[in-house]
């Protein structure tokens, strides 16, 4: 059977995964009266409550005989790895671009990884049925964005559709009438070549993509690049490094619509997933056995991690009451694990035995980490993200920029620049929208100023505004930016908060918890209205007695307390802070939480600055003296 190996590419929210939804109903991949969720192949449940992709997942669909197998990749850039590292199992690859949005920086990013591999892309702009499509313009966006990206001729040649994911329908023309997905089907088989291999050499396959199974154990998926492989042989695995893992096939297993069919075969240009492989990652070459070890396939680079945070062991009192698997063995072990299989994070030991560096591409990247281990039963204590920089040849220190692009109405636009400002961000472009009063902002602003500013902008926009982000460049240290502004309110005992003490404290600031809320000695359990940290009890009880009172008693009227979400604390914490994270619940507390040795420590920090100081100051005073004396 003749075969197409595809990848769907776009940035997040323009409708990849309900254009596969659509192409798996049109070819018969379903029955007629078989019910499918939406976005079936957002199959992980943190996938499901966000509404967003985030691991690269294989399907396929037979079309007129030829057999085509599908990619579905995540749209965000903190998931960018994903994308990359599948881009050289396909052949061909299917750009998806909004009809309103246009090209925005992911679509930029996917883009030009695929150019820059050679594969030849379909452009679909897709949601052409919406009221404030402009399919004109955004093709000419796209083309102008196929030359920046330094396409080639053939390249630039690119066919066009017009399409509506959700009501399963694509035309070359927009005058066409709309029936079906068949003109995209059509394009595909003539526009994607045949899968490029080498059947008659011996079985090399490059693994793409690693998964677990409780039956079956590891399962790698990737494309076999020249030969076939059949159950129960023996092969040998080679990793980047030249060492060499010698094991037995025991399954094969290719895509057929949603499920995995087991083959006794597998050829090549099939996308296959294979088990039997024990230490074999991501990224290595599975091959046969007289396959020299210099002969490997090389895979493409991933661009690095930008955003570090420290993965700590819990040690707060409430610590092991509401997970089980608490100890740093434990969590470093179930880290190994993810690094494994997800290549664009990186882990490491530090000093302390009991914390670990963990790197991605972003706050959410890390965020979906987190919010998956806690609920496997992991009780964690997590630092505030940090920016990974590093030193040209000059020793100059560079930091990474963000290319950022913000959809806005236009009232709002001097508040978004003006914010923005203040985090070192720089003005690049302003484009007035052709439909109503929206304007996009364009800014090249610095990773560490963004983090945390995501939940003020929404709040500064009203929630009407879209910004989006991705990795621009390093570029030179841009100075310092101001943290947050407001103190901390911190609990002074252990207990349970009780709402006559939350009722007196709320004058003072939000409150982070509740009455009945346990709390415990440098727990952070709100946020204070002027700059300092405060020590409050918010355990003290009103004192009863039996004296008679004239009047009635106050009513208790609480304020209900500040909701952060896991990405929303992170982004809140401070240096010296730590959010705790335990299966039910999110703490804020300080690293120190001993209050003596808390202001000891901050006693030091002072004394060391104000040695700093006293010396510049010094050395400055000199060099004035100097200058008048001569």
């Amino acid at each position: 059977m003749s075969m197409r190996n595809i990848a769907i590419i776009a940035h997040v929210d323009h409708g990849k995964t309900t254009l596969v939804d659509g192409l798996l109903r049109q070819s018969g991949t379903f029955r007629d009266n078989q019910k499918v969720v939406d976005c079936v192949m957002d199959s992980n449940d943190l996938e499901r409550e966000r509404g967003i992709t985030i691991l690269s997942k294989c399907t396929s669909v037979d079309w007129n005989g030829v057999h085509i197998n599908i990619v579905d990749t995540p749209g965000h850039a903190d998931f960018g790895g994903e994308v990359e590292r599948i881009l050289s199992m396909v052949d061909g690859v299917v750009l998806l671009v909004d009809a309103s949005e246009g090209p925005m920086p992911q679509t930029k990013f996917v883009l030009g990884k695929a150019l820059k591999i050679g594969l030849k892309p379909i452009v679909v702009i897709n949601k052409a049925d919406k009221p404030d499509a402009r399919p004109d313009e955004v093709l000419n966006e796209i083309f102008d964005l196929f030359v920046s990206l330094n396409a080639t001729d053939e390249q630039l040649d690119f066919p066009t559709l017009y399409a509506s994911g959700r009501n399963g329908w694509a035309v070359r023309e927009l005058d066409d009438e709309h029936k079906d997905l068949t003109p995209l089907f059509e394009t595909i088989l003539s526009y994607v070549s045949e899968p490029v291999c080498e059947p008659d050499k011996p079985f090399r396959m490059l693994a793409t993509t690693l998964e677990a199974d409780k039956f079956v154990g590891r399962i790698l998926t990737g494309k076999i690049q020249s030969g076939s492989v059949k159950v129960n042989d023996t092969v040998k695995v080679i990793n980047k490094d030249g060492e060499v893992e010698r094991t037995k096939i025991t399954k094969i297993m290719a895509y057929q619509g949603l499920e995995r069919a087991a083959l006794n075969e597998a050829h090549a240009g099939d996308i296959v997933a294979v088990a039997g492989i024990v230490k074999g990652t991501v990224a290595d070459t599975i091959c046969a056995l007289d396959v020299p070890v210099t002969d490997y396939i090389k895979a493409q680079p991933i661009d690095p991690p930008t955003l570090v945070m420290t993965f700590s062991v819990n040690d707060s009192p409430l610590a092991g009451r509401e997970g089980d698997k608490v100890t740093s063995r434990v969590i470093w072990s179930r880290l190994e694990k993810e690094a494994e299989g997800n290549i664009a994070l990186k882990i490491s030991r530090t000093e302390n035995t009991d914390s670990f560096d963990v790197a991605g591409r972003g706050e959410l990247q890390l965020g979906v980490l987190i919010e998956t281990m806690r609920r496997e039963g992991f009780e964690l204590s997590i630092s505030r993200p940090r920016v990974i920089m590093k030193r040209d040849e000059n020793n100059q220190l560079l930091e990474p920029i963000e290319e950022v692009v913000v959809d806005v109405d236009e009232e709002f636009s001097g508040t978004v620049v003006e914010k923005l400002g203040q985090r070192r961000a720089e003005m690049i472009d302003m484009i007035p929208s052709q439909i109503g009063n929206k304007v996009r902002l364009v800014f090249h602003a610095p990773s560490r100023g963004l983090i945390g500013y995501h939940s003020e902008f929404l709040t500064d926009t009203r929630g009407t505004g879209v910004m989006n982000r991705i990795f621009y460049a390093f570029e030179p240290y841009k100075g310092e930016i101001e943290d947050r502004r407001n103190g901390a309110m911190i609990s002074s005992e252990d207990g349970q908060a009780i709402a006559y003490s939350l009722w007196k404290l709320q004058d003072r600031g939000a409150m982070f918890v509740e009455h009945n809320s346990p709390v415990y000695v440098g727990m952070i359990i709100g946020e204070h209205n002027k700059y300092n940290d405060i020590e409050v009890n918010p355990t003290k009880s009103k004192q009863l007695t039996n004296i008679r009172a004239a009047g009635k008693d106050e009513a208790i009227d609480l304020i209900p307390p500040r909701r952060m979400s896991l990405e929303q604390a992170l982004a809140y914490i401070q240096a010296d802070e730590l959010l705790e994270v335990t299966p039910k619940s999110l703490r804020l507390r300080k690293k120190i939480l001993d209050p003596i040795a808390r202001k000891r420590s901050k006693n030091n920090g002072d004394n060391e600055q104000s040695k700093i100081y006293f010396i510049q100051t010094f050395v400055k005073v000199r060099t004035c003296q100097l200058f008048f004396w001569q």
